[in-house]
């Protein structure tokens, strides 16, 4: 197959070298707006796999006794290169996962600014002194990194989620394989070229690409490998953490996504709860773990929130992420519309009102209509389990204890949102809701400064803020006397 002029070559990263796709299975890298092949992944070998992991144990021996600060230098260096080159890379993160060329650009921006963040923060793994009860004894605790990583990545953020596991990683010391998903596959590359390019040592970052299971399974079980990092779904990640703990009781991060919440009160400024809300609910149609999906809402201004929020869900132009004018691009696959197809038919079939949207649209690619379904039973699939895409639902509420208990009534505590006047309110909510991260008023809870991480079954730790750092560190206590 040819490759796209516009799109390029995807190769294998390992130990500095950029490997091709001769003599190894491939697949198609599929543009969502169009449905077209642009591009063949090239499927790394068990030797290939074998070779990453060998390269990141080897380079971990002098990366971590690389003094913080020159690490730093590296990444920062790699954060002013993507800046540079963000107008020549964003067109291709737009081309393999379908969002918008504005929010392509500013995916860059912001894995440049985890960079520059993180690398900072790498400088300050601080340790400590206890005071001893020993005369004569000194008590010391100091951070170490944990070890070649093996970082596992999804589709819907092919740079931010990337970044934050390769900055820390490294930041910290650490070396890294990292797998991103076979669907968007060129923007973790462009992040490999800007450290390469900075001077990164060969092997202490190393990409790789092919099926996911088997992937997975070969690296996790790899004795070299010493964490695991993986942003997906709760199946998948309930898998990776058993076979961690059956091969060495290895490390993990798990970001296991959500079904977030959003309680209106009836003293919300019901205006700005839509403005926010819109554009957080659409934003990469939808497909971002932390988008708000279903919306609770008092009883007494249920109608006009809804209202107001299906006529703004109605008027937001849709097309090719590559067209400047376009606010939301295509879903990310096929997969995608179907999920959203059966459910939004579940939901009217048993009641919903469906208010806006609920189609697909245009003649090509994996385009759904920004969607809105009005007070919807608790029973559709769509209240238990999360769409991941460009459909918004309601159900009212009279009390807070009745708000509360719908927010909190499924197993999974990524994100919770509200909107309320009162202060008093605003306090309780906020620890009354079972989510890793709270948006009262505002929907700005993932910052390269703040924790990013769930509670329940969307998972354990947390990345970004000094958080994200201690996931690759251990703890050792010396004493010496």
């Amino acid at each position: 197959m040819a490759q796209s002029p516009s799109y390029g070559e995807i190769k294998l990263f390992i130990d500095a070298e950029w490997i091709g796709a001769e003599g190894r299975v491939t697949e198609d890298v599929i543009n969502p707006a169009t449905g077209e092949a642009i591009a063949a992944l090239p499927h790394a070998t068990a030797e290939d796999l074998d070779r990453a992991v060998a390269a990141a144990e080897r380079a971990f021996k002098t990366w971590r006794t690389t003094p913080a600060y020159d690490r730093a230098k590296i990444l920062r260096k790699a954060a002013d290169l993507l800046r540079e080159r963000v107008e020549q890379l964003a067109p291709r993160l737009t081309m393999d996962q379908g969002k918008v060329i504005a929010e392509a650009r500013q995916e860059f921006l912001i894995a440049a600014d985890i960079f520059d963040w993180t690398a900072d923060e790498g400088r300050r793994a601080y340790g400590r002194v206890v005071p001893s009860r020993i005369p004569g004894v000194r008590w010391l605790v100091v951070k170490e990194p944990v070890g070649p990583v093996a970082g596992f990545t999804p589709w819907n953020f092919p740079g931010i989620i990337p970044a934050r596991k390769i900055s820390a990683a490294l930041a910290s010391g650490c070396t890294m394989v990292i797998k991103p998903s076979e669907e968007t596959p060129s923007t973790v590359l462009e992040i490999a070229r800007a450290l390469d390019d900075a001077g990164l040592p060969k092997g202490v970052l190393n990409v790789v690409h092919g099926r996911p299971s088997d992937v997975s399974e070969h690296l996790i079980a790899a004795d070299g490998i010493r964490k695991i990092t993986f942003t997906g779904s709760i199946a998948v990640g309930q898998h990776l953490a058993g076979l961690a703990a059956k091969h060495g009781v290895k490390r993990t991060t798990m970001e296991l996504g959500g079904h977030a919440p959003v309680l209106i009160f009836e003293d919300a400024d019901i205006d700005a709860a839509i403005r926010t809300m819109v554009q957080a609910k659409y934003r990469n149609s939808g497909q971002v773990c932390i988008s708000p999906t279903r919306f609770v809402v008092h009883e007494s201004v249920h109608d006009r929130f809804v209202d107001g929020f299906a006529r703004a869900a109605a008027e937001i132009r849709i097309g090719d992420g590559l067209d400047e004018l376009s606010q939301m691009g295509p879903l990310a696959n096929g997969r995608r519309v179907a999920t959203m197809e059966r459910m939004v038919a579940d939901a009217v079939e048993r009641g919903a009102e469906l208010r806006t949207g609920g189609e697909r649209t245009l003649n090509r690619g994996y385009f759904y209509r920004p969607t809105v379904l009005a007070n919807v039973p608790e029973d559709a699939i769509i209240m238990n389990e999360e769409p991941f895409g460009p459909v918004a639902v309601t159900a009212r509420f009279s009390s807070f204890e009745e708000a509360i208990e719908q927010a909190n009534r499924l197993p999974y505590g990524l994100a919770s949102y509200a909107f309320t006047s009162s202060s008093r309110t605003a306090a309780a909510v906020s620890e009354a809701l079972e989510a890793g991260m709270v948006g009262v008023n505002n929907a700005a809870i993932s910052m390269t400064e703040t924790p990013f991480g769930g509670v329940k079954q969307s998972g354990y730790g947390s990345e970004g803020g000094v958080e994200g750092m201690e996931a690759y560190l251990t703890t050792k206590m010396i004493s010496q006397s």
